[in-house]
Protein backbone atom coordinates (compact mmCIF):
# COMPACT_ATOMS: atom_id res chain seq x y z
CA UNK A 1 0.00 0.00 0.00
CA UNK A 2 1.25 3.22 -1.15
CA UNK A 3 1.85 5.81 1.81
CA UNK A 4 1.26 9.47 1.16
CA UNK A 5 1.21 12.26 2.71
CA UNK A 6 -0.58 15.55 2.28
CA UNK A 7 1.13 18.71 3.66
CA UNK A 8 -2.03 21.16 4.07
CA UNK A 9 -6.24 20.64 3.64
CA UNK A 10 -6.70 23.52 1.18
CA UNK A 11 -9.04 22.05 -1.53
CA UNK A 12 -6.11 20.96 -4.01
CA UNK A 13 -4.65 19.21 -1.36
CA UNK A 14 -7.38 17.35 -0.10
CA UNK A 15 -8.92 16.66 -3.84
CA UNK A 16 -5.57 14.80 -3.92
CA UNK A 17 -5.60 12.77 -1.20
CA UNK A 18 -9.66 11.74 -1.65
CA UNK A 19 -8.70 10.83 -4.70
CA UNK A 20 -5.66 8.65 -4.11
CA UNK A 21 -7.38 7.06 -1.00
CA UNK A 22 -10.08 5.97 -2.88
CA UNK A 23 -7.60 4.02 -5.16
CA UNK A 24 -6.35 2.47 -2.25
CA UNK A 25 -3.33 4.45 -0.90
CA UNK A 26 -2.59 4.93 3.04
CA UNK A 27 -3.49 8.90 2.95
CA UNK A 28 -2.76 10.98 5.99
CA UNK A 29 -3.21 14.98 6.04
CA UNK A 30 -1.16 17.12 7.87
CA UNK A 31 -2.89 20.63 8.65
CA UNK A 32 -1.46 23.45 11.00
CA UNK A 33 -4.78 24.97 11.87
CA UNK A 34 -7.55 23.75 13.46
CA UNK A 35 -9.44 24.02 10.32
CA UNK A 36 -9.84 22.80 6.77
CA UNK A 37 -10.15 24.21 3.04
CA UNK A 38 -7.46 26.40 3.41
CA UNK A 39 -8.23 29.56 2.04
CA UNK A 40 -12.03 28.73 0.94
CA UNK A 41 -11.97 27.92 5.02
CA UNK A 42 -14.32 28.98 7.68
CA UNK A 43 -14.35 30.54 11.52
CA UNK A 44 -16.54 30.61 14.11
CA UNK A 45 -17.79 33.80 16.05
CA UNK A 46 -20.28 32.17 18.11
CA UNK A 47 -23.43 32.30 16.67
CA UNK A 48 -21.97 33.27 13.21
CA UNK A 49 -19.54 30.76 10.45
CA UNK A 50 -17.85 33.30 8.62
CA UNK A 51 -16.44 32.56 5.27
CA UNK A 52 -12.95 33.28 4.92
CA UNK A 53 -12.24 33.60 1.38
CA UNK A 54 -13.09 32.13 -1.67
CA UNK A 55 -17.26 31.77 -1.61
CA UNK A 56 -18.33 31.61 -5.16
CA UNK A 57 -19.21 27.39 -5.99
CA UNK A 58 -18.24 27.17 -9.54
CA UNK A 59 -17.74 23.97 -11.39
CA UNK A 60 -20.66 21.70 -10.04
CA UNK A 61 -22.69 21.62 -13.08
CA UNK A 62 -22.80 19.01 -15.37
CA UNK A 63 -18.91 18.39 -16.61
CA UNK A 64 -17.34 21.12 -14.62
CA UNK A 65 -13.87 19.62 -12.90
CA UNK A 66 -16.22 19.34 -9.17
CA UNK A 67 -19.19 17.83 -10.50
CA UNK A 68 -17.17 15.34 -12.19
CA UNK A 69 -14.60 14.29 -9.15
CA UNK A 70 -17.55 14.63 -6.54
CA UNK A 71 -19.12 12.36 -8.63
CA UNK A 72 -16.12 10.09 -8.74
CA UNK A 73 -16.51 10.23 -5.44
CA UNK A 74 -20.15 9.64 -4.69
CA UNK A 75 -20.33 12.12 -2.32
CA UNK A 76 -22.53 15.59 -2.51
CA UNK A 77 -22.40 19.64 -1.79
CA UNK A 78 -25.73 20.95 -1.53
CA UNK A 79 -25.47 23.86 -3.69
CA UNK A 80 -28.33 25.95 -5.44
CA UNK A 81 -27.54 26.99 -9.13
CA UNK A 82 -27.64 31.09 -9.55
CA UNK A 83 -29.78 32.32 -12.44
CA UNK A 84 -28.64 35.83 -11.77
CA UNK A 85 -25.04 35.44 -10.39
CA UNK A 86 -24.02 39.04 -9.15
CA UNK A 87 -24.80 42.64 -8.92
CA UNK A 88 -21.93 44.89 -10.70
CA UNK A 89 -21.84 48.10 -8.94
CA UNK A 90 -19.88 50.58 -10.82
CA UNK A 91 -20.31 54.72 -10.04
CA UNK A 92 -22.61 55.06 -12.90
CA UNK A 93 -24.32 52.14 -13.41
CA UNK A 94 -25.48 48.57 -11.71
CA UNK A 95 -25.12 45.81 -14.03
CA UNK A 96 -27.20 42.60 -13.46
CA UNK A 97 -24.96 39.80 -14.52
CA UNK A 98 -27.37 36.58 -15.44
CA UNK A 99 -26.89 33.03 -16.36
CA UNK A 100 -27.86 33.26 -19.77
CA UNK A 101 -25.64 34.76 -22.16
CA UNK A 102 -27.69 36.69 -24.15
CA UNK A 103 -29.31 38.29 -21.10
CA UNK A 104 -25.34 39.57 -19.82
CA UNK A 105 -25.10 40.80 -23.57
CA UNK A 106 -28.67 42.63 -24.19
CA UNK A 107 -27.20 44.12 -20.42
CA UNK A 108 -24.01 45.45 -21.60
CA UNK A 109 -25.86 46.86 -24.17
CA UNK A 110 -28.35 48.62 -22.88
CA UNK A 111 -25.45 49.92 -20.52
CA UNK A 112 -23.10 51.05 -22.83
CA UNK A 113 -25.41 52.81 -25.67
CA UNK A 114 -24.02 53.36 -29.48
CA UNK A 115 -21.99 50.29 -28.84
CA UNK A 116 -23.98 47.55 -29.30
CA UNK A 117 -22.48 46.21 -32.68
CA UNK A 118 -19.03 45.99 -31.06
CA UNK A 119 -20.62 44.77 -27.75
CA UNK A 120 -22.17 41.85 -29.25
CA UNK A 121 -19.46 40.61 -31.68
CA UNK A 122 -16.69 41.42 -29.06
CA UNK A 123 -19.26 38.83 -26.74
CA UNK A 124 -19.78 36.22 -29.38
CA UNK A 125 -15.83 36.20 -29.67
CA UNK A 126 -14.83 35.45 -26.67
CA UNK A 127 -17.73 32.72 -25.67
CA UNK A 128 -16.51 31.20 -28.69
CA UNK A 129 -13.17 30.98 -27.91
CA UNK A 130 -14.13 30.06 -24.62
CA UNK A 131 -15.97 26.88 -26.33
CA UNK A 132 -12.80 25.74 -28.25
CA UNK A 133 -10.86 26.17 -25.36
CA UNK A 134 -12.81 24.03 -22.74
CA UNK A 135 -12.91 21.57 -25.87
CA UNK A 136 -9.32 21.45 -25.53
CA UNK A 137 -9.21 21.22 -21.65
CA UNK A 138 -11.61 18.69 -21.21
CA UNK A 139 -8.62 15.75 -20.38
CA UNK A 140 -7.21 18.62 -18.05
CA UNK A 141 -3.72 18.44 -19.36
CA UNK A 142 -0.69 19.37 -17.29
CA UNK A 143 1.54 22.40 -18.18
CA UNK A 144 4.04 23.66 -18.73
CA UNK A 145 4.34 19.77 -20.71
CA UNK A 146 7.47 18.34 -19.31
CA UNK A 147 6.80 14.75 -20.34
CA UNK A 148 6.04 13.11 -23.45
CA UNK A 149 2.73 12.03 -21.72
CA UNK A 150 1.77 15.84 -21.38
CA UNK A 151 2.16 16.31 -24.88
CA UNK A 152 0.37 13.20 -25.83
CA UNK A 153 -2.66 14.34 -23.93
CA UNK A 154 -2.98 17.14 -25.82
CA UNK A 155 -2.32 16.25 -28.98
CA UNK A 156 -5.09 13.70 -28.55
CA UNK A 157 -7.45 16.43 -28.37
CA UNK A 158 -6.19 18.40 -30.94
CA UNK A 159 -8.64 19.50 -33.71
CA UNK A 160 -8.87 21.99 -36.91
CA UNK A 161 -11.37 24.44 -34.58
CA UNK A 162 -8.02 25.04 -32.47
CA UNK A 163 -6.13 26.67 -34.60
CA UNK A 164 -8.37 29.72 -34.11
CA UNK A 165 -6.59 29.76 -30.53
CA UNK A 166 -3.19 30.14 -32.16
CA UNK A 167 -3.14 34.19 -32.42
CA UNK A 168 -4.10 34.64 -29.10
CA UNK A 169 -2.09 32.01 -26.96
CA UNK A 170 0.47 34.73 -26.06
CA UNK A 171 -1.65 37.78 -26.15
CA UNK A 172 -3.38 39.43 -23.49
CA UNK A 173 -7.58 40.66 -23.45
CA UNK A 174 -6.41 43.71 -24.90
CA UNK A 175 -6.10 42.76 -28.43
CA UNK A 176 -9.47 41.73 -28.36
CA UNK A 177 -10.71 44.54 -27.36
CA UNK A 178 -9.23 46.69 -29.64
CA UNK A 179 -10.84 44.33 -32.82
CA UNK A 180 -13.36 44.81 -31.51
CA UNK A 181 -12.80 48.65 -30.89
CA UNK A 182 -13.64 48.48 -27.43
CA UNK A 183 -10.01 49.26 -25.89
CA UNK A 184 -11.09 53.17 -25.55
CA UNK A 185 -14.31 52.40 -23.61
CA UNK A 186 -13.08 52.28 -20.44
CA UNK A 187 -15.99 52.33 -18.31
CA UNK A 188 -16.72 48.49 -20.23
CA UNK A 189 -13.12 47.80 -19.58
CA UNK A 190 -13.23 48.49 -15.79
CA UNK A 191 -16.75 46.15 -15.84
CA UNK A 192 -14.35 43.13 -17.31
CA UNK A 193 -11.71 44.06 -15.10
CA UNK A 194 -13.42 43.63 -11.66
CA UNK A 195 -14.11 40.30 -13.12
CA UNK A 196 -10.74 39.29 -13.86
CA UNK A 197 -9.09 40.65 -10.83
CA UNK A 198 -10.55 37.99 -8.78
CA UNK A 199 -10.57 35.17 -10.96
CA UNK A 200 -6.88 36.06 -12.57
CA UNK A 201 -5.56 38.73 -10.10
CA UNK A 202 -4.66 40.82 -13.26
CA UNK A 203 -6.28 43.00 -15.43
CA UNK A 204 -7.26 43.22 -19.31
CA UNK A 205 -4.12 45.15 -20.15
CA UNK A 206 -2.03 42.35 -18.96
CA UNK A 207 -4.38 38.77 -18.51
CA UNK A 208 -4.37 36.51 -20.44
CA UNK A 209 -6.40 36.16 -23.37
CA UNK A 210 -6.94 32.61 -23.29
CA UNK A 211 -7.95 32.61 -19.70
CA UNK A 212 -9.60 35.51 -19.84
CA UNK A 213 -12.25 34.21 -22.16
CA UNK A 214 -12.84 30.91 -20.10
CA UNK A 215 -13.05 33.62 -17.08
CA UNK A 216 -15.72 35.98 -18.67
CA UNK A 217 -17.79 32.90 -19.77
CA UNK A 218 -17.30 30.70 -16.79
CA UNK A 219 -20.25 32.22 -14.94
CA UNK A 220 -22.62 31.27 -18.07
CA UNK A 221 -22.02 27.35 -17.08
CA UNK A 222 -22.53 27.92 -13.68
CA UNK A 223 -22.65 29.88 -10.55
CA UNK A 224 -23.72 28.14 -6.88
CA UNK A 225 -24.75 29.30 -3.54
CA UNK A 226 -23.01 26.45 -1.50
CA UNK A 227 -25.14 26.05 1.86
CA UNK A 228 -22.80 26.76 4.73
CA UNK A 229 -20.05 28.46 2.41
CA UNK A 230 -16.84 26.72 0.11
CA UNK A 231 -15.55 24.67 3.44
CA UNK A 232 -18.14 21.82 2.79
CA UNK A 233 -15.94 21.26 -0.44
CA UNK A 234 -12.94 20.51 2.04
CA UNK A 235 -15.16 18.35 4.56
CA UNK A 236 -17.31 16.25 2.02
CA UNK A 237 -13.31 15.25 0.82
CA UNK A 238 -11.73 15.05 4.10
CA UNK A 239 -14.43 12.43 4.70
CA UNK A 240 -13.78 10.31 1.82
CA UNK A 241 -9.87 9.84 3.11
CA UNK A 242 -10.96 8.85 6.67
CA UNK A 243 -13.68 6.59 5.34
CA UNK A 244 -11.20 4.51 3.59
CA UNK A 245 -8.83 4.48 6.49
CA UNK A 246 -6.96 7.57 6.46
CA UNK A 247 -6.30 10.45 8.62
CA UNK A 248 -6.55 14.19 9.00
CA UNK A 249 -4.73 15.70 11.83
CA UNK A 250 -4.80 19.06 13.21
CA UNK A 251 -3.45 21.09 14.14
CA UNK A 252 0.04 19.91 12.89
CA UNK A 253 2.68 22.21 11.54
CA UNK A 254 4.69 20.65 9.03
CA UNK A 255 8.56 21.91 9.96
CA UNK A 256 10.41 19.69 7.75
CA UNK A 257 10.51 17.57 4.89
CA UNK A 258 13.23 14.97 3.70
CA UNK A 259 14.28 13.48 0.41
CA UNK A 260 15.27 9.33 2.72
CA UNK A 261 16.04 6.74 -0.06
CA UNK A 262 13.50 6.14 -2.02
CA UNK A 263 10.72 7.92 -0.06
CA UNK A 264 10.13 10.91 2.27
CA UNK A 265 10.24 11.75 6.17
CA UNK A 266 8.39 14.49 7.75
CA UNK A 267 8.57 16.30 10.52
CA UNK A 268 6.01 18.19 12.49
CA UNK A 269 6.29 20.79 14.86
CA UNK A 270 5.76 18.19 17.64
CA UNK A 271 8.36 15.85 16.66
CA UNK A 272 6.46 13.08 15.07
CA UNK A 273 8.13 11.63 12.11
CA UNK A 274 6.33 10.28 9.06
CA UNK A 275 7.22 7.89 6.28
CA UNK A 276 5.74 8.41 2.89
CA UNK A 277 6.27 7.13 -0.43
CA UNK A 278 5.17 10.31 -1.84
CA UNK A 279 4.38 13.98 -0.56
CA UNK A 280 1.57 16.27 -1.98
CA UNK A 281 2.85 19.81 -0.63
CA UNK A 282 -0.99 21.76 -0.38
CA UNK A 283 1.73 24.83 0.66
CA UNK A 284 3.18 28.06 0.02
CA UNK A 285 5.83 26.96 -2.37
CA UNK A 286 8.27 29.77 -0.52
CA UNK A 287 7.96 27.99 2.09
CA UNK A 288 9.89 25.22 1.22
CA UNK A 289 13.35 26.38 1.55
CA UNK A 290 13.01 26.65 5.06
CA UNK A 291 11.23 23.15 5.15
CA UNK A 292 13.77 21.16 2.50
CA UNK A 293 17.45 20.51 3.06
CA UNK A 294 19.64 23.06 1.39
CA UNK A 295 20.80 20.78 -1.70
CA UNK A 296 17.42 19.41 -2.18
CA UNK A 297 16.02 22.97 -2.29
CA UNK A 298 18.93 23.68 -5.05
CA UNK A 299 16.91 21.38 -6.99
CA UNK A 300 14.00 22.12 -7.51
CA UNK A 301 13.02 23.91 -10.70
CA UNK A 302 13.99 27.51 -11.49
CA UNK A 303 10.27 28.60 -10.96
CA UNK A 304 9.96 27.57 -7.67
CA UNK A 305 13.25 29.09 -6.49
CA UNK A 306 12.41 32.51 -7.59
CA UNK A 307 9.03 32.79 -5.95
CA UNK A 308 10.68 34.03 -2.82
CA UNK A 309 11.76 36.82 -5.08
CA UNK A 310 8.27 37.48 -6.22
CA UNK A 311 5.55 39.57 -4.67
CA UNK A 312 1.51 39.03 -5.61
CA UNK A 313 -1.27 40.20 -3.63
CA UNK A 314 -2.41 40.51 -0.41
CA UNK A 315 -5.86 40.81 1.01
CA UNK A 316 -8.00 42.94 3.30
CA UNK A 317 -11.24 41.14 4.19
CA UNK A 318 -14.30 42.47 6.34
CA UNK A 319 -16.40 40.14 8.31
CA UNK A 320 -19.77 41.23 9.32
CA UNK A 321 -23.15 39.90 11.02
CA UNK A 322 -26.01 41.85 10.22
CA UNK A 323 -29.68 41.99 11.70
CA UNK A 324 -31.73 41.43 8.37
CA UNK A 325 -34.66 43.53 10.01
CA UNK A 326 -32.60 46.43 10.06
CA UNK A 327 -31.90 46.44 6.82
CA UNK A 328 -33.82 48.63 3.69
CA UNK A 329 -33.58 46.46 1.28
CA UNK A 330 -32.13 42.75 0.98
CA UNK A 331 -29.01 41.97 -0.34
CA UNK A 332 -28.45 39.80 -3.72
CA UNK A 333 -25.58 36.83 -2.35
CA UNK A 334 -23.12 38.13 -4.22
CA UNK A 335 -21.94 41.63 -5.92
CA UNK A 336 -19.34 43.36 -6.79
CA UNK A 337 -18.33 47.27 -5.73
CA UNK A 338 -16.50 49.51 -7.94
CA UNK A 339 -16.54 52.76 -6.80
CA UNK A 340 -13.08 53.80 -7.63
CA UNK A 341 -12.69 57.28 -9.28
CA UNK A 342 -9.89 56.11 -11.77
CA UNK A 343 -11.15 52.16 -12.35
CA UNK A 344 -8.85 50.77 -9.04
CA UNK A 345 -9.08 47.36 -8.74
CA UNK A 346 -7.47 47.12 -4.84
CA UNK A 347 -7.05 49.31 -1.44
CA UNK A 348 -11.19 49.44 -1.11
CA UNK A 349 -12.03 50.87 -4.39
CA UNK A 350 -12.79 47.49 -5.67
CA UNK A 351 -14.19 44.49 -3.43
CA UNK A 352 -16.28 41.51 -3.64
CA UNK A 353 -19.03 40.86 -1.05
CA UNK A 354 -20.98 37.72 -0.25
CA UNK A 355 -23.85 37.85 2.00
CA UNK A 356 -24.94 34.28 3.40
CA UNK A 357 -28.79 33.60 2.49
CA UNK A 358 -31.68 33.95 5.02
CA UNK A 359 -32.60 30.56 5.57
CA UNK A 360 -28.86 29.38 5.50
CA UNK A 361 -28.87 28.21 9.18
CA UNK A 362 -24.98 27.02 8.56
CA UNK A 363 -24.35 30.38 8.93
CA UNK A 364 -26.59 32.64 11.03
CA UNK A 365 -29.33 32.25 12.90
CA UNK A 366 -32.88 33.14 11.71
CA UNK A 367 -33.05 36.98 11.30
CA UNK A 368 -29.30 37.56 11.19
CA UNK A 369 -27.27 36.97 7.90
CA UNK A 370 -22.97 37.09 7.98
CA UNK A 371 -21.37 39.00 5.17
CA UNK A 372 -17.54 38.77 3.62
CA UNK A 373 -15.96 41.53 2.23
CA UNK A 374 -12.89 41.16 0.45
CA UNK A 375 -10.48 43.86 -1.74
CA UNK A 376 -7.20 43.14 -3.35
CA UNK A 377 -3.85 44.98 -1.54
CA UNK A 378 -1.06 45.71 -2.01
CA UNK A 379 1.61 44.53 0.60
CA UNK A 380 4.05 47.57 0.60
CA UNK A 381 1.34 49.27 2.21
CA UNK A 382 1.50 47.01 5.14
CA UNK A 383 5.22 47.46 6.35
CA UNK A 384 5.31 49.30 9.61
CA UNK A 385 3.05 49.01 12.91
CA UNK A 386 1.81 52.83 12.55
CA UNK A 387 1.38 52.68 8.54
CA UNK A 388 -0.45 48.63 9.05
CA UNK A 389 -3.20 50.34 11.97
CA UNK A 390 -3.60 52.83 9.56
CA UNK A 391 -4.27 51.43 6.84
CA UNK A 392 -6.53 49.06 7.82
CA UNK A 393 -8.76 51.94 9.90
CA UNK A 394 -8.92 53.96 6.17
CA UNK A 395 -9.72 50.46 3.99
CA UNK A 396 -12.17 49.70 6.66
CA UNK A 397 -13.97 53.06 6.21
CA UNK A 398 -13.88 53.23 2.43
CA UNK A 399 -15.53 49.77 2.28
CA UNK A 400 -18.27 50.22 4.90
CA UNK A 401 -19.06 53.90 3.40
CA UNK A 402 -19.15 52.12 -0.16
CA UNK A 403 -21.72 49.95 1.01
CA UNK A 404 -23.57 52.05 2.52
CA UNK A 405 -23.80 53.90 -0.52
CA UNK A 406 -25.61 51.07 -2.38
CA UNK A 407 -27.63 49.53 0.98
CA UNK A 408 -28.43 52.61 3.38
CA UNK A 409 -28.63 51.64 6.80
CA UNK A 410 -26.65 49.06 5.98
CA UNK A 411 -23.93 50.09 9.05
CA UNK A 412 -26.72 50.22 11.55
CA UNK A 413 -27.99 47.16 10.81
CA UNK A 414 -24.28 45.19 11.90
CA UNK A 415 -24.55 43.34 15.23
CA UNK A 416 -20.71 41.98 14.64
CA UNK A 417 -17.84 42.76 12.89
CA UNK A 418 -13.60 42.34 12.47
CA UNK A 419 -11.38 42.58 9.62
CA UNK A 420 -8.61 40.28 8.47
CA UNK A 421 -5.38 41.95 7.55
CA UNK A 422 -2.68 40.57 5.90
CA UNK A 423 -0.87 39.59 9.02
CA UNK A 424 -3.54 37.91 10.09
CA UNK A 425 -3.76 35.73 6.91
CA UNK A 426 -0.05 35.06 6.96
CA UNK A 427 -1.35 33.69 10.31
CA UNK A 428 -4.17 31.88 8.87
CA UNK A 429 -3.16 30.81 6.07
CA UNK A 430 0.95 30.37 6.69
CA UNK A 431 1.57 32.53 3.62
CA UNK A 432 4.57 34.20 3.08
CA UNK A 433 3.35 38.23 3.98
CA UNK A 434 0.09 37.15 3.72
CA UNK A 435 0.27 36.66 -0.13
CA UNK A 436 -3.01 34.97 -1.34
CA UNK A 437 -4.46 34.43 -5.15
CA UNK A 438 -1.47 33.49 -6.50
CA UNK A 439 0.70 35.10 -9.74
CA UNK A 440 -1.41 37.25 -11.83
CA UNK A 441 -2.02 35.11 -15.04
CA UNK A 442 -0.33 36.78 -17.47
CA UNK A 443 -0.02 35.14 -21.19
CA UNK A 444 3.22 33.55 -20.49
CA UNK A 445 3.19 32.85 -17.15
CA UNK A 446 -0.21 31.64 -17.60
CA UNK A 447 0.77 28.78 -19.60
CA UNK A 448 4.44 28.38 -20.42
CA UNK A 449 5.82 30.06 -17.66
CA UNK A 450 4.08 28.35 -14.59
CA UNK A 451 5.16 26.32 -12.19
CA UNK A 452 4.28 22.64 -12.78
CA UNK A 453 2.90 20.44 -9.86
CA UNK A 454 5.71 17.79 -10.33
CA UNK A 455 8.92 19.62 -7.94
CA UNK A 456 11.35 17.80 -9.71
CA UNK A 457 12.30 15.91 -6.65
CA UNK A 458 10.76 12.52 -6.74
CA UNK A 459 7.80 11.59 -5.16
CA UNK A 460 7.23 15.41 -4.30
CA UNK A 461 4.26 17.24 -5.76
CA UNK A 462 2.94 20.86 -5.78
CA UNK A 463 -1.05 21.67 -6.26
CA UNK A 464 -2.25 25.07 -4.76
CA UNK A 465 -3.39 28.81 -6.46
CA UNK A 466 0.79 29.08 -7.61
CA UNK A 467 0.75 25.99 -9.23
CA UNK A 468 -0.47 25.66 -12.71
CA UNK A 469 -3.09 26.21 -13.57
CA UNK A 470 -3.79 28.63 -10.91
CA UNK A 471 -6.03 30.12 -8.03
CA UNK A 472 -9.59 29.22 -7.54
CA UNK A 473 -11.43 26.60 -6.30
CA UNK A 474 -11.01 25.18 -10.42
CA UNK A 475 -7.42 26.14 -10.14
CA UNK A 476 -6.37 24.54 -7.47
CA UNK A 477 -8.73 21.37 -7.47
CA UNK A 478 -6.80 20.91 -10.84
CA UNK A 479 -3.56 20.87 -9.77
CA UNK A 480 -4.50 18.76 -6.56
CA UNK A 481 -6.03 16.16 -9.72
CA UNK A 482 -2.45 16.48 -11.55
CA UNK A 483 -0.65 15.67 -8.52
CA UNK A 484 -2.70 12.78 -7.99
CA UNK A 485 -2.75 11.44 -11.28
CA UNK A 486 1.39 11.69 -10.97
CA UNK A 487 1.47 9.13 -7.79
CA UNK A 488 -1.36 6.73 -8.89
CA UNK A 489 -0.69 6.96 -12.39
CA UNK A 490 -4.12 6.82 -13.45
CA UNK A 491 -6.72 9.94 -14.85
CA UNK A 492 -9.48 9.19 -12.42
CA UNK A 493 -11.88 10.98 -14.22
Amino acid sequence: MKKVIVVGSGIGGLTAGALLAKDGAQVTVLEAMTELSGCAGKYRRHPYTFAAGATLGMALEPGGIHERIFRYLNVEVEAQQLDHVMDLHHPHRTISFSKDRQKHVKEMQRAFPGNEEKIEGFYQEVFDLANRIRTLMKPLPVMPPDQLQDVTAVAKVLRPTHLKLVPILLQPLESILRKHGLHDLEEFRHILDGILIDSMQTTSRHASALFSCIALDIYHEGAYYVNGGLYRFGEVLAEVIMSHGGRVKKPRTVTKLTRDGSGWTVEDHRGTIYEADAVVFNGDPRSLEGLLEPHQWEQLPKKIKLMPQKSTWGTYSLYIAIDSSKLEKSFAPFQQISHGPNGEMDEGWHFFVSVSKPEDRLRAPEGYQTVTISTHTNLEYWKTKESYDAYREMIKKRILDAVEQYYPGFQLAIDFIEDGAPRGWENYTLRTNGYVGGFAQTPWHALFGAASHRSGLPGLYLCGDHIFPGGGTIGVTTSGLHAARSIAKKPFI
